[in-house]
């Protein structure tokens, strides 16, 4: 029997209607991300290799030199918060150079990593200037009330893209950083994500438009934040930026390792040489901006 028009358009609404209904229960699921199931798998991935050292190189730079600038100002030891500190390599090298650290992860076990770390490379580390909160950064306004003043710093790296709700952690950050703090935003670049599908002719993940990556352990986001919209948060919330840096400008983009891609030391001094250079620094498949709040 000849399909009639009316039951085409009847099955096209049907589809319709399905899709979006999968689409709305697929927003309501959305959730915090925690990497808690697979820590040792995060580990590995992000920080077991030379991608790893190249992200700790460009933070590093970025996040010591402004806060030994700040501390000489301020003449004292700064307050710094990392929120979604995962292993917290960052935050425990601010401790050992003296300065005050909050530590939170929703993750236990990324936690106990970071803490294990902390034991196993220093002869004392109970004289760190270390408190540790597990929970999600949501609760840690009341785990923070009457217990410490606001912070001259928060790190926040890798974790606006795993949230379900990222913009309101701007909210949270006004309420724990001083008038004139600073602010380490550290996020997934979107655009990196298709450029290096371009590069390796993966057209037809890129025309997929419903595409989702396994997030049981895939580590790459699916709700990634634009530059442009983190750029638009940071201008309503009186955010001034004083540096912006990709990380891994390039390394990523090279299946094909030659010359100086077999030497990890080059690697990093390039990637540093190129990580604040127009227009090299918005390739990075992570983006680093420093911005201070004045009121």
């Amino acid at each position: 029997m000849p399909t009639k028009p009316q039951d085409i358009n009847n099955s096209e609404a049907a589809d319709s209607t399905e899709n979006l209904t999968t689409q709305a229960i697929e927003e309501v699921a959305r959730t915090d991300r925690s990497f808690d199931a697979i820590a040792d798998h995060f580990e590995k991935k992000v920080y077991g290799g030379l991608k790893g050292d190249i992200r700790l190189a460009v933070l590093r730079r970025d996040i010591f030199d402004y806060c030994a600038q700040m501390s000489g100002k301020l003449g004292r030891p700064l307050r710094i918060l990392d929120v979604g500190a995962g292993l917290a390599q960052i935050a425990i090298e601010l401790a050992i150079q003296g300065h005050t650290l909050v530590i939170n992860d929703i993750s236990a076990n990324m936690l106990d990593k970071a803490q294990a770390s902390v034991v196993q490379g220093n002869e004392n580390p109970e004289k760190l200037a270390i408190t540790w909160h597990v929970c999600p950064y949501q609760e840690l306004e009341e785990k923070l009330a009457g217990k410490t003043e606001k912070f001259d710093l928060i790190m926040c790296h890798a974790l606006i893209e795993w949230l379900a709700e990222p913009i309101e952690v701007m909210d949270f950050f006004d309420q724990q950083l001083t008038d004139n703090g600073a602010l380490s935003l550290c996020f997934y670049n979107p655009a990196s994500f298709d450029y290096r599908n371009l590069i390796m002719g993966n057209f037809n993940l890129l025309d997929n438009t419903a595409y989702k990556a396994d997030n049981k352990k895939s580590l790459t986001p699916n709700h990634p934040v634009a530059k442009e919209e983190v750029e638009a948060w940071l201008e309503v919330h009186h955010y001034h930026t004083v540096l912006a840096s990709g990380l891994r400008v390039f390394h990523d983009y090279s299946p094909l390792k030659r010359g100086g891609h077999n030497d990890p030391e080059a690697v990093i001094r390039m990637e540093l040489r190129y990580s604040q250079l127009e227009p090299y620094k918005w390739l990075g498949r992570y983006l680093h901006i420093l911005a201070t709040r004045h009121n």
